[in-house]
């Protein structure tokens, strides 16, 4: 059924408000299942066995492990990720069963019945501590010292210091010098353990090592005889030659061949450098060249030739060319000319064989140059696997004396001399228990029982199936509220004669509800119904006309619950006569029409008890006494009976204008109620809407001030604000 617009506020309610009305409807419930869950909790606390806690404090430092030691190359990365999987790998190293086993050892663990005793351990049935020559005594040691190895890992706890490389080693026991042993003996041990785990990674190192540096002396070896053995059959001889330089000494190999072939070059370009010095010579002035001008021999005949000429000069001009010194001094000049010309002839000749000599010198180391460089062509022709073999050498030689390095450094050194991890502080004796917390625990109660409550109260609330409050009748029946009528200590009707209560202002608001649920106002004929008997119908019935007759109209209230009747009884009129008389045929209807005292609407008894009612409804009596009324009253309020059950609400509903249903809150379940408006809607009847009746707002959750815009309570808060 659709509901109106106005009803829709009611299932609009806000969640928070809808869950803290069922945390009071349910009060009780919530509390006691705290109440107890926190009796539990102080009760088992107090019971419990105090325990103590020593903590002590290492520092594990991050080291690259390294063994071959090769530059550009480690054993680790240092990236976050492998610092990451280091202490990831301390961490459970701390918690090795092996470390466990060395401390039960060294504490002597597996021998203390005490310490079994302390943590309600009995690691072998009868006979724990038996003689030693028990034939089962081995088996036993070896149990107990399993047990103990257990305790001790169930009782440790490894927390690493978020930032840090500090770890904290804790263990908990109700001895406290006991907590304090085993944590000091927990982390002494595990750096013993490193220590041992250092020296047989040294030990494989040196192993390792040692195999590496076999297999490549024997590789070296192998590479130097393939390379000695090739030089040999290739006829390569190499001549080692240092030199050194700003950046220090450098040693380099050169084969014989590219020796002499440098010294040969340089040879040739000096060979060529005379030969070129010669031919200038040749082709130039031999009396002026320079070889003449170094001849002292000729230097000494040109210095006489210039003299005699001088001489000679002064003569002619002084005694002419017959003068006998003059000719004697001409026939000197002559001879000197002829004897320079001599010398600078054979000064020239010496000229044209030295630059003979020198070209061919020249030729011939030409021709020898030519031959080394065909020699040289072939010679690295033939270095092409010769330099492959010496790569090799350099190579395996390389990496030999690096290797055999690191195995001198390993050897000296151990790798055992530092340690990376150190206590920074040692545990001492606990003076105050860790547990139990008694705070802690009652805190932790109070949550588990608020989350059972919840879980308690939730379950109710869906087993529950009570129309408790408005939002049930919008939510689950999906029919518009019309009114919630408060419930009332005594009898109902005293508070509808009083204008001012709650039940008379709630009913007053129901009235409203009605003047809207039509287009023209308050329906004229009004049935009112329930699921069952005693849900507050009738006497929603005899307010409904009540309160319609209070303003002024014509009312007629019908009593049509034949089988149980009650507006007779509640009017003080005699039910001698009345509807069932009418529809068994009786026509006098002024007969049947009642006034009671002091009352402003008239009244139909139901009267005698007929042993047929359905059929008696089933007919057209019924629609003419509704007709009859409605032509003398303004309205007509039928008091009909409850729909479960019975087929007489069903007929009455048809022939109204539209059925007022009741409902009592927290009484009537929703399966029923949806049922009864079912039968309802399939005889055609027009439920108006829903009046929840004996509403208990403080029960209910909404507190004193419930008023769900009905109007009732105004009065109150008027009169309080007077």
């Amino acid at each position: 059924m659709d509901s109106p617009a106005w009803a829709v506020r009611v299932a609009n309610e806000p969640l928070l408000r809808q869950y803290w009305r069922v945390i009071l409807r349910r009060k009780w419930i919530i509390g006691g299942v705290i109440a107890a869950s926190l009796l539990v909790a102080l009760i088992v606390t107090l019971l419990m066995t105090p325990m103590y806690t020593a903590t002590a404090t290492i520092e594990i430092a991050r080291e690259d492990e390294n063994i071959v030691n090769i530059e550009g190359i480690k054993a680790e990365s240092t990236s976050s990720a492998a610092d990451l999987e280091f202490y990831q790998t301390q961490y459970s190293l701390l918690e090795a069963r092996s470390l466990a086993e060395r401390v039960a050892e060294d504490l002597q663990l597996s021998r203390n019945a005490v310490f079994f005793e302390t943590f309600g351990v009995n690691p072998m049935e009868g006979g724990l501590f038996g003689e030693a020559n028990d034939p089962n005594s081995l088996e036993q040691r070896r149990e107990r010292q399993k047990k103990a190895v257990d305790v001790l890992l169930d009782h440790v706890e490894i927390s690493p210091i978020r930032g840090s490389s500090l770890v904290e080693v804790s263990f908990t026991s109700p001895d406290p010098a006991l907590s304090r042993r085993i944590v000091n003996s927990w982390t002494e041990h595990f750096i013993g353990s490193n220590l041992d785990r250092r020296f047989e990674a040294t030990s494989y190192a040196r192993k390792f090592l040692e195999d590496r540096l076999e297999q490549l002396r024997q590789r070296l070896e192998a590479s130097e005889r393939q390379l000695v053995a090739y030089a040999a059959q290739q006829g390569i001889i190499n001549v080692v030659s240092e030199e050194r330089g700003a950046a220090g000494s450098t040693v380099r190999e050169r084969s014989l061949l590219s020796e002499e072939l440098l010294s040969l070059s340089n040879e040739l370009a000096k060979s060529t450098a005379d030969r070129i010095r010669a031919g200038s010579l040749v082709n130039g002035d031999a009396g002026a060249s320079a070889r003449a001008l170094e001849n002292d021999a000729l230097n000494m005949m040109r210095q006489k030739r210039a003299e005699a000429a001088a001489e000679y000069s002064n003569m002619m001009a002084t005694f002419g060319p017959d003068y006998p010194p003059a000719q004697a001094l001409e026939q000197e000049l002559a001879a000197l000319e002829r004897s320079i010309t001599a010398e600078e002839a054979r000064v020239a000749k010496s000229i044209s064989g030295e630059y003979q000599n020198a070209l061919r010198r020249e030729q011939v180391l030409a021709s020898r140059v030519g031959d080394l460089k065909r020699q040289m062509i072939d010679l690295q022709r033939r270095n092409i696997q010769y330099n492959i073999f010496q790569r090799d050498v350099d190579t395996n030689r390389e990496l030999y004396n690096g290797l055999l390095q690191r195995y001198k450094e390993v050897g000296i050194a151990g790798g055992v001399g530092t340690n990376n991890i150190s206590i920074v502080d040692p545990a001492i004796l606990p003076e105050e228990p860790s547990s139990p917390n008694l705070i802690l625990n009652l805190l932790m109660a109070l949550i588990g029982g608020c989350i059972v409550a919840a879980g308690i109260v939730l379950a109710l609330e869906q087993i529950d199936e009570a129309v408790k409050e408005p939002a049930d009748v919008v939510g689950s029946l999906g029919t518009a509220v019309l009114g919630v009528i408060p419930s009332s200590v005594g009898d109902p009707l005293d508070y509808l004669q009083d204008r001012k209560s709650d039940i008379a202002e709630a009913y007053l608001s129901l009235q409203t509800s009605l003047q809207f649920s039509t287009d023209h106002g308050v329906p004229g004929a009004i049935a009112v119904s329930s699921t069952r008997a005693a849900e507050g119908k009738s006497t929603t019935a005899y307010a409904i006309a009540q309160s319609l007759a209070r303003t002024g109209r014509s009312v007629v209230l019908i009593d049509a619950d034949m089988r149980s009747p009650s507006i007779a009884h509640m009017t003080n009129v005699p039910n001698d006569k009345g509807v069932s008389n009418f529809l068994a045929g009786d026509d006098d209807l002024d007969r049947f029409i009642r006034k009671p005292e002091g009352h402003d609407f008239a009244v139909i008894a139901a009267g005698p008890n007929p042993p047929n009612a359905a059929e008696l409804l089933t007919g057209a009596r019924l629609n003419l006494l509704l007709s009859e009324l409605l032509k003398r009253f303004d309205h007509v309020v039928v008091d009909s009976p409850p729909v479960l059950g019975l087929a007489d609400a069903p007929l009455i509903g048809s022939k109204v204008e539209g059925v007022v249903y009741t409902v009592e809150a927290g009484a009537a379940r929703t399966s029923m109620v949806r049922s009864a408006l079912n039968r309802l809607a399939a005889a055609n009847a027009n439920v108006l809407g829903i009046v929840l009746t004996k509403f208990e707002a403080k029960r209910a959750g909404y507190g004193y001030g419930y008023g769900y815009d009905y109007g009732y309570g105004y009065g109150k808060d008027k009169a309080n604000t007077a």
